[in-house]
């Protein structure tokens, strides 16, 4: 999708667009978005964050004074601008403010679905904690197909309310949404850090799951958004009770997202990454993020959701999330990988990551393309939610 704002900071602008989707479902107003982006300069990071926990704070105070459904709709938009305040702040992850507007955030969400039927927080034993998300129940007789919903490198299971799970409650699904290891409520409350080897967390999710007497175990999928792409696919490979799986978007090889702007061939950036020493990479990973406001971001997020102490560590880190292994071939239910054309991340001169991910597939496996004729084109869709959801039910009732 075209770049409307922020011409030279491609971050700040995906964000802008990314919250501007979840209007779809309620999840934002497109004023209010437009309004607030419109008070920041590109690259400022407290500027972002203190606009966007203004207009936070602003609509959360009008919403607790008001009426029970516009308390509801207010809360939710609330909870999705505290989300976006402090997203650009995870450089230092001693930062007061971040752990400040998540919480509020997740308070607004909270505070805002007790107001909708069906829709239940829930707590997934996992190790010797839990796993924090929510449970929306579908209409229907007898038991009925679930989504199990996850999000990727830094999105929350709260954001997944507007990017599927009412789509899929409203098409008659039970959806459980979650936030793993290195996302959100299990960094933010418990110090869980990503790992690669996705199946060690939903089986636990699928375990809770399926004590529900609604919940059909034959009839299970699992959805992963972004680097959950890479994370459901991967968990498909060594867990055989999911019926399908859709990888939004598929993701063959996480740290490629990185590699490809550096001036190094990716298999040396790879290798060199995990050297006791050098350098010289550090060099190039400094002077890389400092040009590029993508690589900027996500070594910074990188960090703080892996505790990697430096750039190069996380890099080293992030190549273990990969295809590489031949783990795919693993996978035998049906696949839906989704693409976009114009990924900021994923993106490559010669064969993009979903269509690397694709060819190597051997189960049932189906590519859906989203275009800018589309308004799809972008990381994971935002600017095409509505499409993106009813593409991925339609292909889930004809598969499960």
């Amino acid at each position: 999708m075209k770049q409307l704002m922020f011409q030279d900071d491609p971050a700040f602008w995906f964000e802008t667009l990314r919250n501007l989707g979840l209007a779809a479902y309620g999840g934002s107003d497109v004023g209010e978005v437009v309004a607030t982006a419109s008070r920041v300069t590109s690259g400022d990071y407290d500027g972002w964050h203190d606009a966007w926990l203004s207009t936070a704070e602003r609509l959360e105070s009008e919403a607790r004074a008001a009426h029970p459904v516009s308390a509801r709709d207010g809360l939710l938009r609330a909870s999705t601008y505290y989300r976006a305040a402090e997203f650009f702040l995870h450089g230092d992850p001693d930062d007061p403010r971040i752990d400040h507007a998540y919480a509020r955030g997740v308070a607004c969400f909270r505070d805002a679905i007790a107001h909708l039927p069906d829709v239940t927080p829930v707590e997934i034993p996992y190790e010797n904690t839990v796993l924090h998300g929510y449970f929306y129940r579908g209409e229907g007789e007898g038991p009925r197909p679930t989504l199990v919903m996850h999000n990727g490198f830094d999105g929350a299971a709260e954001e997944l309310h507007f990017f599927g799970a009412l789509g899929g409650q409203e098409r008659g699904y039970h959806v459980l949404t979650f936030d793993g290891p290195g996302q959100p409520a299990a960094i933010h409350r418990d110090g869980l850090v990503f790992r690669p080897d996705w199946e060690h967390v939903v089986g636990p999710v699928l375990d809770f799951l399926t004590q529900d007497p609604g919940v059909d175990p034959a009839r299970i999928a699992l959805l992963g958004v972004s680097l959950g792409g890479y994370l459901a696919p991967r968990a498909a490979a060594y867990e055989p009770r999911l019926a399908a799986v859709v990888a939004l978007d598929g993701v063959f090889d996480a740290v490629s997202a990185l590699t490809a702007h550096l001036p190094l061939p990716h298999e040396e950036a790879v290798r060199r990454a995990a050297a006791e020493h050098d350098e010289e990479l550090d060099r190039m990973l400094a002077d890389a993020r400092a040009r590029n406001p993508i690589l900027r971001w996500a070594f910074d997020h990188g960090r703080y959701v892996t505790r990697s102490k430096t750039d190069r560590e996380f890099l080293a880190e992030y190549a273990r999330y990969t295809f590489g292994d031949g783990s795919a071939k693993k996978i035998t239910c049906p696949v839906l990988v989704c693409e976009a054309t114009d990924d900021l991340y994923y993106s490559a001169a010669g064969e993009s990551d979903p269509r690397k991910l694709y060819r190597h597939l051997t189960a049932p496996r189906t590519l859906l393309s989203f275009t800018e004729e589309e308004g799809g084109d972008a990381h994971c869709h935002p600017g095409a939610i509505r499409l993106a959801v009813a593409r991925v039910f339609d292909w889930l009732d004809d598969t499960i």
